[in-house]
């Protein structure tokens, strides 16, 4: 959206240095995630990362202090400042979680064996001294839980099967047998537990992200839409305009799939809990959807967790980790993220490097070939963007430019999926050029507008040749607003840049 009365003075305003996603001269349409952790939270990484073409950088909240992230979020700035690159921030917030208790030493169980969960901590249930068992953290779980129900403890590792209730335990029988060690995640497949969706833990590590200026929250366990507005209240108390990412990890999710998407910012496909959620099989099949929901709603989807788990380890992937990234590249996804393999993993900048090229190289083969679910559109501008879209696609080499105040034009743009151009945008909001991070084929900069849409073009055009984003004779396909009889109108323009 272009400036009205009032905006800057025109003229040819102070550029940032030219943005590079790598040293490779085309960009990179498929964003980065990586999470930030011992393997990478030095300086010397930082720069590396971010340097080599990482988009935003998650903080996992559940390890972590307010002291650690005060500093990590400082020095994210710093060393972004420093080398010219502005990245975005993601706390990615720990939501309700059921958790094992302490044991004095790790419990062997056996498969066939009668084990019990306890709501108070006790060791034995009752009188009953043949019968081990282990405290949960969650004193409602034995009204939630019924007779028959699957339990999942340690990521799925150990099965047990729910054989009766009663006030203060809950009596099953080992399935998979495994060693239980002290607070280890439980996962109760299809049953809808009561706890909050944004906890007391959540709310303080937010409020330290807020005030350090953190970009995105992404919001742990979305079991419906009224966990986003929770959030969402929260933050308009706080007067924060952060964008919520919604993390879909249960059965729940999946069957609220559509009001989720339509309540959040941006979508995340966690696939490690939904992997121990929901039936192995169908999880491609919620990918899939979940990524076709959001192009349909317009929304930016993440695919996570487990791409190049082997590198943690291993300087190379293995074959199926290279398809599963190309896979989520076919499907536009808007981003990839890494977890383990950047925090504590032995290779965290070679498994950039691995996202890097295997993204450029599916979107040189996908560009003619995708299959696009189109973007509900629902109002006149997104029908302008579309045409847009359109004519970007039957020019080829051409490239889209849009300005943007809040980030509207730029999102619609790349709801679109263009075929091969990408979208220069520029924006006079360093919170907005941050959150361009999370959008398919978005390449933000930051430049003030001017009070005319012409002078802002043609200021636009000379930041781009200067960075060697287009050269003389290049197609620009101006999505913005013009002047008309002194208003502003929505706008598509074909320019040759001279």
């Amino acid at each position: 959206m272009m400036p009205g009365p009032g905006a800057c003075a025109a003229g040819l305003f102070p550029a940032p240095p030219p943005i590079r996603m790598s040293a490779n001269t085309t960009v990179r349409r498929t964003k980065i995630i990586f999470t930030l952790g011992p393997a990478t939270e030095s300086e010397e990484m930082l720069e590396k990362m971010i340097a080599g073409g990482a988009d935003i950088i998650r903080l996992n909240m559940a390890h972590a202090k307010h002291d650690w992230t005060r500093l990590v979020i400082r020095r994210i700035r710093a060393v972004s400042q420093r080398i010219g690159r502005d990245v975005a921030v993601m706390m990615d917030i720990k939501g309700p979680e059921i958790r094992t208790g302490d044991v004095a030493a790790p419990i062997e169980l056996k498969a066939g064996e009668t084990f019990d969960f306890t709501i108070k901590p006790g060791g034995t249930a009752g009188n009953d001294v043949e019968v081990r068992s282990v405290d949960v953290n969650y004193k409602d779980l034995v009204n939630d839980i019924k007779v028959g129900d699957t339990v999942l403890v340690d990521n799925g590792l150990i099965r047990l099967e729910v054989l009766e209730k009663h006030d203060a335990r809950i009596r099953c029988r080992v399935l998979i047998p495994g060693e239980l060690k002290s607070r280890r995640h439980i996962n109760l497949p299809g049953v809808k537990v009561n706890l909050p969706s944004f906890t007391e833990k959540d709310r303080g590590d937010s409020t330290v992200g807020l005030e350090e200026g953190i970009d995105f929250i992404a919001l742990s366990f979305v079991r419906e839409a009224r966990d986003i507005e929770l959030l969402r209240a929260f933050l308009a108390e706080k007067r924060s305009k952060v964008r919520i990412i919604a993390k879909i990890e249960d059965q729940s999710a999946i069957a609220n799939l559509d009001e989720i998407v339509r309540a959040c910012d941006g979508l995340m496909v966690a696939r490690g809990d939904l992997g121990i959620e929901c039936p192995f099989e169908e999880l491609p099949v919620i990918q899939r959807r979940a990524v076709r929901t959001c192009l349909a709603q317009g929304r930016p989807v993440i695919v996570a967790t487990h791409m190049l788990e082997s590198m943690i380890e291993q300087p190379v992937p293995t074959r199926a980790e290279i398809t599963d990234v190309a896979n989520a590249v076919y499907e536009l996804a808007d981003c990839v993220m890494l977890s383990g393999e950047t925090t504590v993993g032995k290779y965290p900048l070679e498994c950039l490097q691995m996202l890097d090229k295997i993204s450029r190289r599916i979107e040189a083969e996908e560009a003619d070939s995708a299959v696009r679910e189109p973007a509900v559109f629902t109002g006149e501008r997104m029908k302008v963007l579309h045409s847009a879209v359109v004519l970007a696609n039957e020019i080829p080499n051409s490239k889209l430019l849009t300005f943007t105040r809040h980030g509207f034009m730029a999102q619609g743009l790349a709801m679109l999926r263009p075929t091969h151009s990408p979208i220069l945008t520029f924006t006079p909001s360093p919170e907005v050029f941050r959150q361009l991070r999370l959008c398919r084929a978005v390449e933000p900069f930051l430049m003030p507008l001017a009070s005319e849409p012409d002078i802002t073009i043609e200021n636009a055009v000379t930041v781009l040749r200067r960075a060697g984003r287009v050269n003389l004779g290049d197609k620009l396909i101006v999505a913005t607003d013009i002047v008309a009889q002194d208003r502003l109108v929505d706008s598509v323009q074909l320019r040759t840049v001279r």
